[in-house]
Order: C-alpha cells, then structure tokens, then sequence
C-alpha cells in the first residue's frame, strides 16, 4: 500500500502521489483484488479520490468506485475532470447516479447527468425526492455555463419582519436547510431580495431585534441566465462570498458561492491557454480521434498560412541564390518577429477576456505597443547586425538585417494588438485564431522585408 510521507510542511499532499496509487489500484485489480484496490484510496479525500481515478483506464475507474460500495463519496464525481466524469456517468448504473444526484449540491448534480441520454436522466430524475427533482430540473433549464448552472438552489431566506431569535429557532428546528452556509436572504412575499444578513452579525445580534433592522440592502445580485464567466468577474471586482441569484422577475432561485466561481476562473483561464495554442476545449481523457478532432482545424490553417509565406520566400528565389547567408539568417528575423507577435497577442487576447481593453483606451493601448515595437526592434536589430558582422564579415548584410528585424517588429507589434481587436469586434473569439495570422503576419513581413532590402542593397 502507498502511504503518506511525512515532509517538514507536515502530511504530503496526495496528490502529489496519486500517480503511485493509481498503479497499486491498476496492480490490485488486475489480481482480481478489488477490496485492496478499495482500501487504498478509502481514507483519501475527495479531489484525491478523483486524481487517483482520472489516471485509472476507463474499465478501472467503475471497478473501483463499484469496490467501494457505500463508503464512494459522492463528491468525488464533482471533482472529476468533465470528459472523465461524463464518460463515468455513462458506465454506472443509474441507481448509483440517483443516490449521487440525492447527496450532491444542485449544480454538481446537474454536472453529474446533464450529458446522460434523455431516457436516462428521466430513469434518474424519476428516483428522486420531489423538491429534489424539481430543483435539478430548474437548474437543467437553464443555459450550459450560466449562473443558473452554476447555483446551488439550497439557501435560507426569511421575512424582514422576522425578528433574530425567529430566525435561530428556525434554524435548529427545520430538517431541509443546506448542510453549510454563511448568509442569510431576507426576501418579500412575492421571494424578490430586500437584503441578507450574516450569520456573525445574526449570532452578535439580541434575539428581540427585527432581522430588517441588520440586513445589508447593498446587496448584488446576478441574473440566473448571466454567462459564468461574467459572473467570475463581477466576483473578483466586488470581493463577493457569495451572491443570489435572481430570474427574470427578480424572484430569488439560488445562491453561488466563492468556492463555484474559484473554478470557473480556473477553467475559463485554462481555456483561454488552450485557445492560444489552437487546442479546443480536451481533456487528457479524449480519445485518440477526439484529440485529432480538436487539433488538426487549425493545424489545417497554419499549413495554409504557411504556404502563403514559403510563397515570399519563392519570389525571392534568384537573390538567396546569389548569397547563401540569406538562407542562414532569415529565419531569424521571423522567429523573432513571431515571438514579439506572440507576447503582444497574448496580453491583447488576456486583457479582452478580463473587459479591460475596449474602444475608449484602445488607440492609446496600440500607441504604446508601436512604440514598443520600435524600441525592441531597434535594440535587437543593433545586437543582431553586431553578430552578423562578426560572423560574416558584411556591415551591409548587418544593417538589412538590422532593418528588416525594426520592420519586423513594428509589424508583430501592431498585428499582435489590431488582429484580436479586429477579430472582437466581429464578435469571434480571439484566443483560438489570433496566433496564426500574428504568425503569418510576422512571417510575410519578416521575409519581404529581409529579402526585399537585401536584393535592393546588396546584390
């Protein structure tokens, strides 16, 4: 068995070893031997849990859980990665999934069968307490990354004209209260939100007073339709804990809470890396041919865009001819033309997704990154053009490529700013897109730059 090492921070995370537990899970069940396999994740903690299983093959992971038996913590499915919990929900049977749904906190419920066959989250929905049911239903109406998906629909809300000991007396006598919560709604009788109290200001409160009299009225709320990642932001600007969630007329219908919207960040910002890289939304999960699905577009566009610049580089065919250091050098001043493209691109494409970069501060934000290209590309073209005089022993070769890499990198600057704000104000996502035709951009520029002068200057 895999224990826990001891370190000078205390307990090793076990995560940090769940790699190790998965191949003594994948031993144990291949020598037919599940309970050992069972007890060598049982006292983990639930993301442990769900590291250990994302790492087993698909066949291991349901013979663990089933292993398991009564002691699987439910929670566990909410800290899957979501192909592997989807493909997870699709092998276990439906009666497990009922007891999970029942355990879970409404929005990694939905998570749970929201990907299930429609006969099959029917069969589930169906094994459920009313309340329940109709509660997953509500959050399952709502738009897949919305607020509504991301709400849990347990919370507690009273009248105004409550007083504080009618609301502590409440609380210990009433059997469906969430199991953990840090506020209290007030709402009117048609449920809209009049404001909320905390529980420490509640518990430091006399009993006689009237809860209308210490509610916070300054209270945000979102709109249940309002897109996760909008709601991310409104959390980070406001240093908000929590925050209702209202529909359309107001009427309260759940609550999210800070530790949701840690994971939204956290997946939106591992989205837009994956986007900067032309990698679509997958998982270490995805099969062989969903990988190539996700990869192989944009692949399939770089492959044109670079044909479009091998074309310059024929144009100028006759003149590499002529003098073999052309060959030698020109990649350079693309390379580096695309690495600056790439660092302008990359702050463009982040300052987009956080709505700091809009049409008021637009042009001087390009102002800046021209005159940045001008300064990188003169301090590089100065190095560079030192190095190529040493090497080859031309001050004329030195000085077109010190030229060229100036142009270069006044046109990745630019290209890295205008090609995102042009592809955002067309209302398309500039992540995925931007990098290839920042590439191309720089690389066309960078080789009839170079070659262009060096067929004027030097031949």
């Amino acid at each position: 068995m895999v224990e826990q090492r001891e370190t000078k921070h205390g307990i090793e995370d076990a995560g940090l070893i769940a790699s190790e537990i998965a191949a003594a899970v994948t031993e144990a069940l291949a020598h037919d031997a599940p309970g050992a396999a069972a007890d060598l994740v049982r006292t983990l903690k639930a993301p442990d849990v769900a590291d250990v299983i994302e790492q087993l093959a698909p066949d291991n992971r349901v013979a663990l859980i089933q292993a398991l038996g009564t002691s699987f913590d439910y929670e566990v499915l909410s800290e899957l990665d979501e192909t592997v919990r989807d493909q997870l929900s699709e092998a276990l049977p439906n009666d497990l999934l009922a007891r999970a749904v029942t355990e879970l906190d409404t929005d990694d419920a939905a998570y749970v069968i929201e990907s299930l066959e429609e006969s099959d989250k029917q069969e589930i929905l169906a094994q459920l307490p009313s309340g329940d049911r109709e509660a997953l239903e509500r959050a399952l109406d709502y738009p897949e990354d919305s607020a509504g998906r991301l709400m849990q629909a347990d919370f507690v809300a009273v009248a105004p004209y409550w007083t504080v000991g009618n609301v502590i007396d409440h609380m210990r006598d009433s059997d469906d209260l969430p199991d953990e919560f840090n506020e209290i709604f007030v709402v009117d009788p048609a449920f809209r939100v009049l404001g909320s109290v905390e529980l420490s200001r509640l518990l430091r409160t006399k009993r006689d007073v009237a809860v209308s009299e210490i509610m916070n009225t300054d209270r945000h709320m979102v709109l249940a339709t309002e897109d996760q990642e909008a709601l991310a932001r409104q959390f980070q600007r406001y240093d908000l804990m929590s925050a209702p969630v209202v529909d359309a007329n107001n009427r309260l219908v759940g609550v999210v809470t800070v530790d949701d919207v840690v994971e939204v960040i956290q997946d939106e910002a591992e989205e837009d890396m994956k986007a900067l890289a032309g990698v679509g939304d997958e998982s270490l999960a995805d099969s062989v041919l969903e990988t190539v699905r996700s990869r192989v577009p944009w692949l399939i566009v770089n492959l044109g865009t670079a044909i479009l610049s091998s074309s310059v580089i024929a144009h100028f065919d006759a003149t590499i001819q002529q003098m073999v250091a052309l060959a030698v050098l020109m990649p350079i001043v693309a390379s580096m033309g695309g690495n600056a493209g790439t660092q302008t691109m990359t702050v463009t494409v982040r300052a987009l997704a956080t709505n700091k970069l809009g049409r008021v501060n637009a042009p001087r934000v390009v102002a800046r990154e021209a005159f940045v290209g001008v300064a990188n590309g003169l301090i590089l073209s100065i190095i560079l053009g030192t190095v190529v005089f040493f090497w080859f022993g031309s001050s004329k070769l030195g000085a077109v490529i010190g030229a060229a890499m100036v142009f270069n990198a006044i046109a990745a600057a630019l290209a890295g700013i205008l090609i995102p704000l042009a592809m955002d104000a067309l209302d398309l996502d500039p992540a995925p897109a931007s990098g290839v035709f920042v590439t191309t951009v720089t690389d066309i520029v960078g080789f009839f730059a170079f070659l262009g002068l060096a067929s004027i200057w030097l031949l």
